[in-house]
């Protein structure tokens, strides 16, 4: 089973039998399974490990699965004809693995929705959201708010979505919480990787503390290291980080053909597989886990502050403006530049609040250099909002017409950024942005 690629060369990781059998025991921890009412709704392809042991454990629980696509997805998806329906809405599924993206692009769509009802209906939805979040947090279930507002956007994922995995890259916490209290669904984020057969950390369904990976899954161990360069230690107060190792029988042998790589990320300790991940993590006063770096999405920038590429283009995802972004930093430069692939309606939106001309092509508006600085604008304001810091907002974009799909080659088939591919892509755009001829 081959890694994503996303920072590098895909490598070929040796999963046996024994590791996707530790894996499923694993799942069939997660939650009570039910095959007569249960259903499954697949979209990821069964080359990403995640499908790969959802489909094989839910096969042997023998729970339906429905198969779907990300463009086929929603009544809204982009190869759905209007009026048309959906494959949730024609499967009405409770199971479902799942990216970020995806999530991402459901959030946007609710909150576009409820834009376009007006300012006062605007006013009405945040204050009872903010009603069934508190009463969520205290405990407490709100079967009237649900059935005058929220059930109608639970139809959305079908009707009967019960539980949401979702891997493969962070999620953001405002995201998170939004499915949650929205579309009333056990949203559970764990972490995990091919290296270790898509086990690791998980949250229990019906956790309502966003932000988090969730403790060990059954039967994996975990453990924090010291990574000097980064600064962050197991002594750390008031909470322990360190580069996160993972050991146990889902932890596989190693890369095919590549014992220099293997020897450098695998160990054997008592007979026990372990794992480097290169992720940095928090462990919480409960034994919970915050990912909070990846040692290759970090970039020391020229005055010394440390970016984490990930987490900026975790918090910029949840702006409307966005539907998917590449932040690059520069070693010698003293902030970050970003590629964005822009969302249309919102475009247009900002294209007629500059008195633009909205019918031009997507590749036009991306290009007028108005449009492009009020994006910046946006972004940058988005950014302060949400906790970043000055220096990792990006201060110049290029704006890209072409949406980014697994078949470019700039994005995996779980659609997690191939950072080289994209550098190798937009270098001369790169140059521009920074200034270079």
């Amino acid at each position: 089973m081959y890694t994503s690629g996303s920072t590098g060369v895909p490598k070929g990781v040796m999963v046996t039998h024994q590791n996707m059998v530790a894996t499923a025991t694993c799942i069939l921890y997660l939650r009570e399974f039910d095959s007569n009412s249960d259903m499954y709704i697949a979209y990821l392809p069964l080359a990403h490990i995640l499908e790969l042991l959802a489909e094989t454990t839910y096969t042997l629980l023998g729970i339906p699965i429905g198969f779907s696509s990300p463009n086929t997805m929603t009544d809204m998806s982009s190869a759905i004809r209007r009026g048309d329906k959906g494959d949730v809405s024609l499967l009405h599924p409770t199971l479902m693995c799942t990216v970020p993206l995806i999530l991402d692009r459901v959030y946007k769509n609710v909150l576009d929705g409820i834009s376009k009802k007006g300012p006062t209906f605007k006013k009405i939805f945040n204050f009872v959201y903010q009603q069934k979040l508190q009463w969520n947090l205290d405990g407490f279930q709100t079967p009237i708010l649900d059935k005058l507002v929220f059930n109608k956007l639970k139809m959305i994922l079908g009707g009967r979505m019960d539980f949401l995995l979702v891997g493969s890259a962070p999620l953001s916490p405002s995201t998170q919480e939004f499915i949650r209290v929205c579309l009333g669904i056990n949203i559970s984020q764990g972490y995990s990787m091919t290296e270790t057969t898509c086990s690791g950390t998980c949250q229990p369904p019906g956790e309502p503390v966003v932000g988090l990976v969730g403790g060990p899954m059954a039967g994996v161990e975990i453990r924090l290291i010291n990574w000097e360069e980064g600064n962050y230690k197991i002594t750390d107060k008031p909470l322990p980080r360190g580069e996160i190792v993972l050991g146990g029988a889902t932890v596989t042998q190693g890369y095919y053909k590549n014992e220099e790589k293997t020897a450098e990320d695998f160990f054997k300790e008592d007979g026990k597989q372990f794992f480097r991940s290169g992720d940095i993590g928090e462990v919480q006063l409960d034994g919970s886990l915050r990912l909070i770096d990846r040692k290759k999405d970090l970039v020391k920038l020229q005055l010394g502050e440390y970016v984490s590429l990930g987490k900026v283009e975790a918090q910029m995802k949840t702006n409307p403006l966005v539907d998917n972004i590449c932040v690059y930093a520069d070693s010698f430069k003293t902030h970050t530049v970003a590629l964005i692939v822009p969302v249309y309606d919102p475009l247009i939106k900002v294209a007629k609040q500059l008195k633009k001309d909205s019918e031009l092509p997507m590749e036009e508006l991306c290009k007028d250099s108005d449009i492009v600085k009020e994006v910046v604008k946006q972004l940058g304001d988005h950014g302060k909002r949400n906790g970043l810091e000055k220096f990792e907002i990006p201060t110049v974009i290029t704006l890209c017409s072409e949406v980014w799909v697994p078949e470019s080659g700039l994005v995996t088939a779980a659609f997690k950024l191939k950072r080289k591919a994209l550098q190798t892509e937009f270098q001369a755009d790169i140059d521009r942005m920074y200034g270079k001829k």
